[in-house]
Order: C-alpha cells, then sequence, then structure tokens
C-alpha cells in the first residue's frame, strides 16, 4: 500500500508541473491556399519552428479547386476560402466555411461567391465575411451564423456602374474602423463604404483616386488606421495615403517599388508592415524581389532600404510569422515557399530555407 501511495502522489506531483507548464510558443501552424491547375490538390498544413525557420509537417488538410486566399478568425474557430474559379455555379465562384473539430478541418458549407474568380476574402469584428470577385468585378459580403457557416443571399456591391469606361476588377476587402475598404485593380481606386442599418453603402468620401492604369491591388494599414499604404499592381507603385481631421484619406507620397535598372515585366501583388510598424515589405512579380521599406515613425512616409531577392519565382503573398522575426514568400511559378530570417532593427531578410510544395499563393498563420 505504501509504494501504491509513493506512486499515486508522485503522478499527482506530475501532472502538476506539467500543467504548469508553458505552450510551446515556437511553434505555429501555417496553411496554405493552392491553385489546383497542377499538381496541388487545395489547402495543405505546416507546422514552423521559430527556433530555426524550419517548415515541417506538410500534409493536405482539405480538397478544394483553387483556394487562392484563406483568412481564419481571431478565435481560431473557422477557417474561410476562395475557389477562384468561373464555374461554382452560373454567376462564377465560391467561397468555402470550415470549422476547427479537435484540430481536424472539417467543411461547414460552400455557396457561390456572386462573381468569377473570387481572390480575396477577409473577416470584420462582428461576423461578416468580404469576398472580392476579380473577373466579376464585385464584392459580395455574406453573414455567418453562429456556428460560423455562411448564411445566403449575401449583399452585393457592385463596380461595373462606377465607371463606363473601366472594367472592374475588385481585388481586395478589408473591413475597418470605418467600414470597408475595397481595392479595385481595373477602376485604380480604393472605394469606401460605411455600415448603414446592416447594409454598406458609399462613404462620404467614396474613393481613393489612384493614377489611370496603376491597377491599385492589395493594401495595409497601420495600427491606427491613420496611414493606408496601397501597392500597385501595374505600374509597381505604393503609394502612402494619410488620414486627415475631415476622415478623409489624402495621397502624401508615392515610391516606386523596382531597382532603376530593372526593364522587364513586373506586377506587384503583396503588401504587409511587419509587427512593429517599423518597416513595410511589397512583393515584386517579375524583378522577383521584396521590396523593404522603412518607416518613418513621426509621418509615416517611407524610405527605401532595398531589395532581396525571393530566392524563387512569382512571389504572389507573403506573410510574416506571429513572432516576426521570420518573412515567408509564396513563390507560385517555382513551387517553393522561401523563409526568410528578419533582421528587427535594419529589416533586411536573410535566407534560411525553403519547402516544395505546387502552386503557392496563400500563407496564413493560425492565430496565438
Amino acid at each position: 500500500m505504501r509504494h501504491i501511495a509513493i506512486l499515486v502522489c508522485m503522478a499527482i506531483l506530475l501532472f502538476l508541473a506539467c500543467k504548469d507548464q508553458p505552450k510551446n510558443e515556437t511553434m505555429h501552424t501555417l496553411f496554405v491556399g493552392t491553385y489546383t491547375d497542377g499538381e496541388s490538390e487545395g489547402i495543405y498544413q505546416y507546422s514552423f519552428d521559430t527556433n530555426d525557420g524550419s517548415l515541417t509537417q506538410g500534409a493536405l488538410v482539405a480538397k478544394l479547386p483553387n483556394p487562392s486566399y484563406l483568412t481564419i478568425s481571431n478565435d481560431g474557430k473557422h477557417l474561410y476560402a476562395v475557389q477562384e474559379t468561373a464555374d461554382f455555379d452560373s454567376l462564377g465562384g465560391g467561397v468555402t466555411a470550415f470549422k476547427f473539430d479537435n484540430g481536424v478541418l472539417g467543411i461547414l458549407n460552400s455557396m457561390g461567391s456572386q462573381g468569377a474568380h473570387p481572390c480575396h476574402i477577409s473577416l470584420s469584428e462582428d461576423g461578416r465575411l468580404a469576398v472580392s470577385n476579380y473577373t466579376g468585378g464585385n464584392v459580395s459580403i455574406f453573414k455567418l451564423d453562429q456556428d460560423g457557416a455562411l448564411v445566403p443571399d449575401p449583399q452585393v456591391i457592385e463596380h461595373k456602374a462606377i465607371d463606363s469606361l473601366k472594367v472592374p476588377h475588385a481585388h481586395m476587402a478589408q473591413f475597418t474602423q470605418d467600414g470597408l475598404f475595397v481595392a479595385d485593380l481595373g477602376l485604380s481606386a480604393v472605394m469606401r463604404y460605411q455600415n448603414d442599418g446592416g447594409k454598406f453603402v458609399p462613404s462620404e468620401q467614396k474613393a481613393l483616386a489612384l493614377p489611370d492604369g496603376a491597377g491599385s491591388r492589395h493594401f495595409t494599414f497601420n495600427k491606427d488606421e491613420n496611414m493606408l499604404y496601397v501597392i500597385n499592381e501595374l505600374n509597381a507603385t505604393i503609394v502612402v495615403f494619410e488620414k486627415n481631421t475631415k476622415d478623409d484619406y489624402l495621397p502624401v507620397q508615392t515610391v516606386k517599388t523596382l531597382d532603376d535598372n530593372y526593364n522587364g515585366a513586373n506586377s506587384c501583388a503583396d503588401i504587409h508592415l511587419s509587427p512593429d510598424g517599423r518597416f513595410l515589405y511589397g512583393s515584386n512579380r517579375g524583378e522577383n524581389t521584396i521590396v523593404i521599406f522603412s518607416v518613418d515613425e513621426v509621418s509615416g512616409t517611407l524610405s527605401l532600404v532595398g531589395r532581396n531577392a525571393v530566392e524563387g519565382e512569382w512571389p504572389r503573398n507573403f506573410s510574416l510569422d506571429p513572432s516576426g522575426q521570420f518573412l515567408l514568400v509564396a513563390n507560385q511559378y517555382s513551387n517553393n515557399i522561401v523563409v526568410f530570417k528578419r533582421d528587427g532593427e535594419s529589416g533586411n531578410l536573410e535566407f534560411s530555407g525553403e519547402t516544395k510544395i505546387a502552386n503557392p499563393v496563400c500563407l496564413k498563420f493560425f492565430p496565438n
């Protein structure tokens, strides 16, 4: 009996010791969206170790056609993916809602995105989902039910009537404190909408105009949302907007993303600020670089730090890991994800390693 009592006490002490151990904060889960017109089959999951920047345990977790953009809810309960096609239904592409159940990704439901080739998806704090339909030239806003599934009959914001001379291509929509911002590549503008009784309607400042042919693609705000950075796919620039006292965003700076000596074709893609807001990064498809800028802490304007070759071809989407120590690039044409170690003081990037995967286009870390 004495031996049994001793064993029981040891087991209790071991349990308490394990219980008090902090969770492993160096391991993070990465989800990868892909194009499935080659060897890829859908959404993949990896483990990322911030000790050495390694990606391991790659596995297919959801078969889906062209899940080219993903978003994950802040509570870590749901993942949403576009189906960037034109044949989900008679209107175009699709969108799929997933739920995490004991770590396993399960489909809740799928619906048409109300337009062809949806290429971006984002969540609001109050449970709405915005889907940008590139060829469709519109944005669909879905409500979500209590379980996180898509609710039918979304609001559809059409851009076709805004300019009769241009073909709209909605490329990114993001909810903000002020409502909803939409980058439209075809209109070369960022459209603004506000929530009016549950519906999004044009704001007083209806659009942030960019030069004709700029091709506004993606954008990012600083923490206070008083500075907005827009990367333009077609003319290879980043335009900096500042919010004034009337809540209008006005351009204050334009910078080039390409080296003066580069004369080839190029299509800019993604843009992100570092977690501390000190550096801005953008991807060049063609020059195949990540351009790096420092951000002035007072004015929010940009100064060039340099460019870093992506060790691959056609860097579509990239992501900074939750620790901010690494930057990961999805090189679509060279079929690899490249990991760079990030210098927090200079902003510069150093090659750390790569992982082969067919047609990666979107990288999303599971929230901490």
